[in-house]
């Protein structure tokens, strides 16, 4: 299996590499998206590669220029992005959704490597130009952060692997976990994933368990809002559809009585202190400049938002939009057709484009989130009326002492002064099981660290 290959696989000095001394990339051309760089190796060794004891195979890194790009972006460095990769086995993750790819994180928490479909890698490759726009427009989203493309070859069988933002870090207990996407048809996790140590719910699920939603300051619910809108957007004019939600709640005041601590739940402690930051956290995502390793000013809550409950229990939450390689083509569309012969269509997850980014907005921002409302003053009408009727009574005492035989101007005085007193009372939400595993002897940790940084 791939992680027993990743358990024995060589560690090789991380100074060794000369491709470390590339000079940070300052611009992208068109054609930088199409690159294709290949490298084979023999397990004889040839002039370019040394022996090994692993069967053939060929490397392959998809733009690789554009993915160093992105990583300057966020503030990774290539010495601290390959550290991540091949410092440590990667750790297995379960997969709760229905894809059938395989995820794995790194031993620091940093990074996700997910193994995708060849349609998905393909259609990442043409999103490439427009995700790289977008970022460079709007570098606070809450879009996956693509890091490296990647392909092994041999004896005939392909694995793509794509390496991503985690967006949930392992040192904060979740206590819950949603994959949310604004539809209710089969929206609620089965008994299998139930019954998971931490289990990942769903939309039903969510109203089922937090009725009122999560609340949030006027000022962190507008941004939050403002940025998924945005990436709805974005997503529209890619025809993207059937992306998720994912979100964390971390239970501030539950964690606290169960005597743990923000940022103790998992860490291994072995990275250097410096190093031990999220490269792009939620709070940074809707509102810092995307430069995470520069902006980060409290690593106590690792980059969640603050939010309560309508009980007002202290949260800290983590949410990212994960899932957006799934374009509205053909196939899609007559899923949809189906579905929607035998059940509410505007229920189905699987949507145009347009109304599926309309209800996961509205979803999200009357169901999921909302914003807590200041308190403010409020006389009541009784109050209210009393004040300009005070006011007639002291005129038409002054005007009484002034004139009292004026007595037909006062009474014109009171039933105005009645009038007003009147009128101001009244107004007041694939199964690609790891061919990497098929073909078990490939390290690919080995192979990161080899032939992977550009």
């Amino acid at each position: 299996m791939l992680k027993i290959a990743l358990a024995e696989a060589p560690k090789f000095p991380l100074h060794s590499f000369s491709t470390l001394n590339i000079p940070r990339i300052l611009d992208v051309l068109m054609q930088d998206f199409y690159v294709v760089e290949s490298v084979f190796l023999p397990s004889e060794g040839s002039n370019l590669t040394p022996a090994h004891h692993y069967p053939d195979f060929r490397f392959k890194t998809y733009a690789p220029l554009a993915f160093r790009y992105f990583r300057d972006l966020f503030g990774i460095k290539p010495d601290d992005y390959l550290y991540s990769l091949v410092n440590e086995p990667l750790i297995e993750l379960t997969n709760p959704g229905a894809s059938g790819s395989l995820f794995y994180l790194t031993s620091d928490d940093e990074f996700i490597i997910k193994t995708v479909q060849h349609k998905e890698a393909k259609f990442l490759q043409r999103l490439l130009p427009g995700y790289y726009m977008n970022l460079n427009q709007n570098p606070r989203t809450l879009l996956p952060k693509f890091y490296g493309l990647y392909c092994i070859q041999s004896g005939g069988i392909n694995i793509r692997l794509v390496v991503m933002n985690n967006v949930l870090p392992r040192s904060v207990k979740m206590h819950y976990k949603y994959d949310l996407k604004g539809s209710t048809y089969k929206r609620r996790a089965s008994r299998k994933e139930r019954e998971k140590t931490c289990p990942t719910y769903k939309d039903l699920d969510f109203q089922d368990m937090h009725e009122e939603g999560l609340y949030f300051d006027a000022e962190t619910y507008n941004n939050l809002m403002k940025t998924l809108q945005r990436d709805c957007r974005v997503l529209e004019s890619f025809k993207i559809m059937d992306y998720s939600l994912l979100l964390g709640v971390h239970v501030l005041d539950q964690s606290q009585r169960e005597g743990g601590e923000l940022g103790q739940a998992g860490g291994d402690g072995r990275r250097p202190v410096g190093q031990r930051v999220l490269y792009s956290t939620a709070m940074e995502s809707i509102q810092g400049d995307g430069k995470a390793a520069e902006t980060l000013t409290n690593d106590d809550t690792m980059g969640g938002i603050p939010a309560k409950t309508h009980k007002e229990e202290k949260l800290f939450i983590f949410l990212g939009i994960i899932d957006i390689l799934q374009s509205y083509r053909f196939i899609k569309k007559l899923e949809h057709s189906w579905k929607a012969l035998v059940y509410d269509g505007d229920s189905v997850s699987v949507h145009r484009p347009g109304f599926y980014a309309s209800r996961f907005l509205k979803f999200m921002s009357t169901r999921v989130f909302r914003k807590t409302q200041p308190l403010r003053f409020s006389p009541s009408k009784k109050t209210r009326t009393s004040i300009p009727a005070l006011k007639s009574s002291s005129q038409e005492i002054l005007s009484l002492q002034a004139d009292e035989r004026n007595r037909e101007d006062r009474r014109d005085r009171l039933a105005g002064a009645c009038s007003l007193a009147s009128l101001d009372g009244q107004g007041t939400q694939h199964s690609l099981t790891l061919t990497v595993a098929v073909y078990s002897s490939i390290s690919v940790s080995w192979i990161f660290d080899k032939y992977l940084i550009h």
